[in-house]
């Protein structure tokens, strides 16, 4: 991994000037290493130097389309040189620009708090302790963005968490280091200490734009989730919940929902800032959803809007916008698919391409609690939790669950994953929710993917592909790391 340690992060330096901080007082360029930790200012430029790395497209863009590309809510309309093309249909090549690229930024993010924490010094203050937290809390992040998008997940049939591959689990800063990859157990096991650490440390008076406590106990929903725990899961859902920080949006506020500032959203628990200055423009996430300002390529699919369709109140129509011929009903069309532009990458400061992009919201949160409890026989918990976001999109109260009706759906689970599918489209988790779940991925929808079975492309579970591979430029340089075949 030498390759990721040659443009270190160097302290203060990177900072891109968000106005999630205000450091005018004292430039950070010129301190020493020990200046820098050795005070709270210089610690919270440093600090802010790490966040910064989320801000860079090849971080950002990649991060949403590597993990949403590959599932069935999304319908790119033709070829592209983009490498989100290798992502969308499984034809992962070895020198793919995206996987290289979200390699290099997640082990850079790593590589800045693995500088600043063994420098930060226990019960000096509570400022130092949050800011402890908040840098131990950013490498876990990275480590799992790392080991969701390059190994299979915890869960799947067949797969030994104790044996199969993760990836390079990095807790300490040694630029001549060339790590192997640990195995999935051990890079899980390191994300859970990293964020209960982290928790621990921090406190909750900082808005959704820093890592908080309750942050931590969010993504520890998330990981617990993944990994089947699924007591865990619920009992850090709970606390999330409980904490009394969060509140699902009204409907009013749904509806702008993606293009509130996020400290003002009550329902964002964690969101990377953009203002203005760090606009992405046609390299945003947004820019190829829609062609205000955009390239408006990629579609909500058919198949999702069939399941959006089946309740016109619904107010996730408020995301999506089927476009028509000037004057006419006839829906507009990209070699044969029709253009159903997505809004949830857009129009934060009515700018088309700017966005503060939710990490994680308290409807996910939801859902995780949601899906944990079903999975443990615990139906009207899993429903009530279910309804909670169901009502709050409109779907009018004949249409909520109850155990005793599932308005057609097979299980309690089936009900949670679509639930999820409609509230997180686009947000990176379907392909993900559908893999560790042991099923299959169906594309049955106009849309440049390969067909396997038909008119449809199938991709199972098992099919080694669902997986990025580790970039041959990092093998190369580290021949310690095993590669995903």
């Amino acid at each position: 991994m030498k390759k990721i340690y040659l443009h270190l992060f160097s302290f203060g330096a990177l900072f891109l000037g968000t106005t999630a901080c205000s450091l005018n007082e004292l430039p950070t360029d010129g301190l020493q290493d020990n200046q820098v930790t050795s005070t709270v200012q210089g610690l919270t430029a440093a600090t802010a130097g790490n966040y910064s790395f989320a801000l860079k497209q090849q971080f950002i863009r990649n991060l949403y389309y590597m993990n949403e590309l590959p599932g069935d809510n999304v319908s790119l309309s033709g070829t592209t040189t983009d490498a989100l093309f290798y992502s969308y249909t499984y034809g992962h090549l070895p020198n793919q620009l995206n996987s290289y690229e979200i390699w290099q930024e997640c082990y850079r993010i790593i590589a800045g708090p693995n500088r600043l924490i063994p420098k930060i010094y226990k019960n000096t203050s509570e400022e130092f302790s949050q800011l402890k937290g908040e840098n131990i809390f950013l490498r876990a992040w990275a480590h799992l963005i790392l080991v969701d998008l390059f190994a299979k997940p915890y869960t799947l049939q067949g797969v030994n968490p104790a044996t199969e591959l993760g990836i390079p689990v990095v807790l300490a800063y040694n630029p001549d280091e060339k790590p192997s990859r640990n195995t999935l157990q051990e890079t899980y096991s390191a994300i859970v200490a990293d964020l209960l650490k982290s928790a621990d440390l921090m406190g909750s008076d900082k808005s959704s734009v820093y890592a908080s406590k309750e942050v931590a106990w969010a993504l520890l929903s998330r990981v617990y989730l993944y990994m089947g725990q699924n007591d865990k899961a619920i009992e850090y859902a709970d606390k999330v919940i409980n904490s009394g920080r969060y509140e699902l949006a009204n409907a009013d506020n749904y509806k702008k929902y993606f293009t509130i500032q996020p400290e003002n959203n009550p329902e964002t628990i964690f969101a990377i800032k953009f203002a203005q200055k760090n606009d992405l423009g046609y390299g945003s996430i947004g820019s190829m959803y829609n062609a205000d300002g955009g390239y408006g390529e990629l579609y909500a699919s058919i198949q999702y809007m069939k399941i959006l369709n089946k309740h016109p109140e619904d107010l996730r129509h408020s995301f999506v916008a089927v476009q028509y011929k000037a004057g006419t009903t006839d829906t507009l069309k990209r070699n044969g698919d029709p253009k159903i532009f997505v809004f949830k990458f857009s129009n934060q400061g009515a700018t088309s391409s700017m966005s503060s992009p939710a990490i994680i919201r308290l409807a996910e949160v939801y859902l995780n609690r949601a899906e944990a409890n079903a999975k443990l026989g615990k139906n009207t918990e899993a429903l009530a939790d279910v309804n909670a976001v169901r009502s709050r999109a409109a779907i009018p109260a004949t249409a909520l669950y109850t155990t005793g009706d599932l308005k057609g759906q097979p299980t309690v689970l089936d009900a949670v994953l679509e639930e999820r599918q409609l509230e997180l489209a686009f947000e990176g988790f379907r392909p993900r929710d559908l893999f560790r779940n042991n099923r299959t991925l169906t594309r049955e929808y106009p849309g440049f993917h390969p067909l396997t079975d038909g008119n449809k492309q199938i991709i199972q579970p098992t099919n080694p592909r669902i997986i990025h591979l580790i970039p041959e430029q990092e093998i190369i340089l580290n021949p310690n790391l095993k590669p995903n075949l």
